[in-house]
């Protein structure tokens, strides 16, 4: 890093300090704090659900996972316009017109207290779970370029994002979401620029033929079988297809940090328009961040460059040596736009579930003003307990990439918000006892499957999970809609007298 580097970071930082005392002013209720006043047309919507999806996981993880495995993980992403038809066309007016900041007010209009806090629970846990694991693909890049220890960096680094977090509110967090997306959009075009026309790799276009006959542009293995299911060393494209589409139905249909998105919208048009124009966002920086990672591939096999150690560290390490100084500057920012453009807006979503749904039960009477005070207070509680994550999660030799990992222990903490959101949506004799039934048997499912799931189970009792660690979380969804569902329907219980309201179906069907 030269001076160049540092003053392009800097300008980058004063940008987004301007941004966050403009807008800083303006947080005066609650309201304006957590869904930005509901006034934001819909470009800026779904730049904020991108900034929410894409993150420094998609710089520095996606590539890493393509520089080892090939594109695993493409066909997965294509999943995501499909899941946002529905969303866009279903979910987001339901939404719209049921909640008022908290998507885990429908669950307890529908099944009560405890399903409420059961919701908010797995999602705070998921999200900081997540924030950490952005924080720390941040924090590696940061530590190869600049030489400073990763510990440090990921201090550094969370405490300045939630500190403007905590300051600027929701309305600060989609304005430099936008910012940031371009910032991010151009360090794309300027890697792969760079990779394709690599003098010191042969002619143009030399890495992408190494790549290929590396196998790095295989889309992974489509072996159906019970061994494919079974064997936790060698996940299939079928798991990993099931696996993403489950988990985008999840994050945009039953989690906070996205349908708070759908609450800033000015209408339910803007809304559903910002959620289909999200999609067609994602899909091509995802694929162009693997295709980098591919041709990283190709780079280090024909140039002589000597790559690096650990998978998760090739963009950084590229960066640092193979790119002028100034762009390594604009790249590094780039890097820190991509995580705090999704850090921010997670953290102000794990302030507002708590807020709303816990904060908001226990001190029903809360003022407008301790109801903003205590979002800021849990903005900051969230940041710190991120930073613990990023330290647990940091790589180790050859170990599975970061992504790997997280895509598993994702589908573990989504706790069966799934299966729970559409026993509620799509089923109008569930009950309150059968949802209850349903996630207590979920919980026992899923730590069991945690617990003894090869290679390396914590716990041996002899009767192990045997299938894929990654079909835990897949699993404890259909756990709680089969359990919930039956248990409502042998020993009935509690349906909410504004069932219809509550409903997809407006009438009792076969």
């Amino acid at each position: 890093m030269r001076p160049i580097d540092y003053a392009v970071i800097a300008a980058y930082g004063l940008v987004i300090a301007a941004i966050t005392a403009r807008f800083s002013r303006r947080q005066r209720t609650a309201e304006d704090y957590f869904v930005a006043g509901r006034s934001l047309p819909a470009w800026a919507v779904a730049m904020a659900m991108m900034a929410a999806i894409i993150s420094s996981n998609t710089l520095v993880a996606h590539p890493a996972t393509a520089y080892q495995s090939g594109l695993i993980l493409l066909l997965g992403s294509l999943t995501l316009p499909l899941v946002l038809i529905f969303v866009a066309r279903v979910i987001v007016p339901f939404y719209r017109n049921t909640v008022g900041m908290s998507a885990y007010e429908y669950l307890g209009a529908r099944f009560g207290l405890g399903g409420r806090l059961y919701a908010s629970g797995c999602f705070i846990a998921d999200r900081l779970f997540d924030v950490g694991v952005t924080i720390l693909t941040t924090a590696v890049p940061v530590s190869v370029l600049t030489g400073w220890e990763l510990p440090s960096v990921i201090l550094a680094l969370a405490v300045f994002t939630t500190a403007y977090t905590v300051v600027g509110g929701m309305e600060t967090v989609v304005w430099t979401s936008v910012v940031q997306g371009f910032v991010f959009i151009a360090a794309a075009f300027i890697i792969a620029g760079r990779l394709i026309f690599a003098p010191e790799a042969g002619p143009p276009g030399a890495v992408i033929g190494a790549a290929w006959e590396a196998g790095r542009f295989s889309l992974g293995n489509f072996e159906l079988s019970w061994r494919s299911l079974v064997d936790p060393a060698h996940t299939s494209q079928w798991l990993l297809l099931l696996a993403y589409t489950v988990n985008w139905a999840r994050r945009y249909i039953a989690d906070q940090h996205m349908v708070q998105r759908y609450l800033i919208a000015r209408t339910d048009a803007d809304a559903s328009r910002g959620a289909l124009w999200n999609g067609l966002l994602c899909v091509p920086v995802w694929a162009t961040f693997m295709f980098i990672g591919a041709c990283l591939y190709g780079y280090y096999a024909l140039s002589g460059a000597t790559p690096p150690a650990v998978s998760d560290e090739v963009v950084p390490h590229f960066i640092r040596h193979q790119l002028p100084a100034g762009v390594v500057g604009l790249m590094l920012a780039a890097i820190l736009a991509a995580s705090m453009s999704s850090i921010s807006p997670d953290l102000n979503s794990i302030a507002t579930a708590f807020t709303a749904d816990i904060a908001g039960h226990f001190r029903p009477g809360m003022s407008d003003r301790a109801r903003l005070i205590t979002g800021r207070v849990a903005v900051g509680v969230a940041g710190a307990m991120a930073i613990a994550t990023a330290l647990v999660m940091a790589p180790r030799g050859d170990a599975a990439t970061i992504m790997e990992r997280a895509v598993t222990i994702a589908a573990i903490l989504s706790g069966g918000m799934l299966g729970l959101f559409f026993l509620g949506f799509f089923t109008r004799r569930a009950t309150r006892r059968g949802c209850y039934a349903g996630l207590a048997a979920c919980v026992v499912f899923t730590a069991w499957g945690t617990l003894t799931a090869s290679p390396e189970p914590i716990v041996d009792p002899g009767f192990n999970f045997p299938l894929n660690p990654i079909l835990i979380g897949l699993i404890g969804h259909a756990i709680v809609f089969g359990v919930g569902y039956a248990v409502s329907r042998l020993f009935g219980g509690h349906v909410p007298a504004d069932i219809d309201r509550l409903t997809y179906w407006r009438k009792e069907t076969a």
